[in-house]
């Protein structure tokens, strides 16, 4: 039985409580009833309680959190050993081999050359693990370099992985005028569509086409997609709090102020948050 005292937890006490709450007599009511699937929301919560942490540098709350997103690894683990298929030993063996094979320049016959220049150095390296990440893909069978893109992924972040899969065989702009050039090719082509102001059959197709554009050019200009989009629906979001705000102490309700007063009041926030 674990018991809670003073003395240093480990890893091998989580796992110990982890077969203790799925005990089928004496576990806990809701850990029993999960199964590889109904924890999938729950791993998302947690990964994006990490990034919160992170961004927002509160560290002591990332501890806590990145315990509660290891958790989850540790359920999955479990689940696979009850069910014979895998358990966290083999989980922790499969990542050490796929990071040593992954980095020879670390572990294997590279790890002693003399590099003269750290920008080659960084170009080989990146070559080489896409290079390894490909062979890997051929023994698995794949048949295309597309294959084994999640298509859980979020949209964005499946475009952006998409793209870096293509530029790993050469099938990329090299010129950043181009891909300016293609983002405004999508907006005159979803331009065309709209038939006296009003979108048709073509025009989602088109605006897809466009998002996919702007999501190359931020990866060309060396930004995560998901991550620049979030940073916008942050500032949005603190800007219109203050809109709000700035309605209110002029006591006008935001719900009856009309699109002038709005306007005005974020002119007004702008120039504050830039001054």
């Amino acid at each position: 039985m674990i018991q809670n005292n003073s003395q240093s937890h480990t890893i091998e006490t989580l796992r110990q409580i982890m077969v203790q709450l799925r005990d089928k007599d004496k576990g806990c009511p809701w850990d029993i009833k999960q199964t590889f699937k109904s924890l999938i929301g729950c791993t998302l919560e947690e990964a994006y309680e990490v990034k919160e942490a992170i961004e927002t540098s509160n560290y002591l709350a990332l501890k806590e959190e990145l315990g509660d997103l290891l958790f989850q690894i540790i359920f999955y683990a479990e689940l696979g050993n009850e069910q014979g298929m895998f358990d966290f030993d083999s989980i922790c063996h499969t990542i050490c081999e796929k990071l040593i094979r992954r980095h020879p320049h670390v572990f294997g016959e590279l790890a002693n050359k003399e590099l003269k220049n750290q920008t080659s150095d960084e170009m080989q390296i990146k070559q080489n693990w896409e290079m390894i990440k490909q062979e890997e893909r051929n023994n698995k069978s794949f048949t295309s370099r597309m294959d084994d893109i999640p298509q859980a992924l979020p949209a964005l972040l499946r475009a952006h992985k998409i793209q870096k899969r293509c530029q790993s065989v050469g099938f990329d702009w090299d010129n950043l005028d181009d891909v300016f050039d293609k983002v405004e090719e999508e907006i005159l082509e979803v331009k065309e569509t709209l038939i006296n102001k009003k979108p048709t059959e073509k025009t989602e197709e088109e605006l897809g086409d466009l998002l996919f554009a702007l999501v190359n050019l931020t990866r060309h200009l060396g930004y995560n997609p998901e991550l620049t989009l979030d940073k916008a629906n942050q500032k949005f979001m603190r800007r219109f709090r203050l809109v709000e705000t700035y309605l209110a102490n002029s006591g006008v309700n935001c719900q009856q102020a009309t699109l002038e007063q709005m306007e005005s009041a974020w002119i007004h926030v702008k120039k504050n948050e830039s001054s």
